[in-house]
């Protein structure tokens, strides 16, 4: 088998073990034996290779995909009973692949509703009709044709799209690498409001503990003077001029 490192297995030292040792194996393993549940799941790993290959369109995938696939063979392992009188391998690839499916369907990191997947789908059998007629169709001749607002096409298509890394290079010219994190402006959170951020943080800490507290209640909660008077348990007026104090403090401080 030619050499092929997936989740740091080397694919072509897979072991390969004869049907008997491994109805030996499920039968120890189905009575607690670790080192036999280790053996057999490391003896089936070969089926799950080559169920991977079916799924596995990008190379940057294979891991995941091999993975959930292991997640699926020991499900089978773990539900197979003896008595069923079928082999295990026959019991195993229907659920190895349910489970890859599953992943496929559902394991993206945002949730797509089932309705534009649907027409996700729609879009790309129709731009692939267009394509057989030696067309190369626009948005807005698949929007046409399927009698969909233009919008509802794009948004379709970006929910299926592969979301890109912050840190995907976009421009290399040999000596410096332009990252799509630094294509990306800030207005929120600028250069000088992270400044005066810091710079107010300093000036709290500097408070004392108590006129910490009553800017915390008055203007990070909301609370009103008598409300913080009643938490902290002095009066209005105090905490009238606490306040001010802090606020002349902090102030003077920025």
């Amino acid at each position: 088998m030619k050499r092929v490192v997936i989740c740091g297995v080397n694919t072509a030292e897979l072991p390969n073990i004869k049907g008997s040792e491994m109805a030996g194996l499920m039968t120890r393993l189905k009575q607690g034996d670790k080192l036999a549940r280790q053996l057999f799941i490391q003896g089936n790993l070969r089926l799950v290779l080559s169920i991977v290959g079916r799924f596995s369109t990008n190379k940057d995938n294979i891991d995941d995909i091999f993975q959930v696939g292991c997640v699926g063979l020991i499900k089978a392992m773990d539900n197979f009973d003896e008595g069923f009188n079928v082999k295990f391998s026959t019991y195993a690839v229907p659920m190895i692949i349910g489970e890859i499916r599953r992943y496929i369907r559902e394991g993206t990191c945002v949730r797509v509703s089932r309705g534009l997947r649907d027409i996700a789908y729609k879009v790309l059998l129709s731009r692939q009709n267009f394509n057989k007629q030696g067309i190369e169709a626009s948005l807005e001749d698949i929007a046409k044709d399927l009698d969909l607002p233009l919008n509802e096409v794009l948004c379709a298509l970006d929910a299926i799209a592969d979301p890109v890394s912050l840190h995907e290079p976009v421009y290399n010219d040999g000596i410096d690498t332009v990252l799509v994190l630094e294509q990306i402006s800030d207005t929120k959170n600028t250069s000088e409001e992270m400044l005066e951020n810091v710079a107010l943080k300093q000036a709290i800490e500097s408070l004392g503990d108590r006129e910490k507290e009553i800017l915390r209640l008055r203007y990070f909660l909301g609370k009103t003077q008598t409300e913080i008077s009643e938490s902290v348990g002095i009066s209005q007026a105090q905490v009238s001029r606490l306040e001010k104090t802090a606020l002349k403090q902090l102030k003077k401080s920025l």
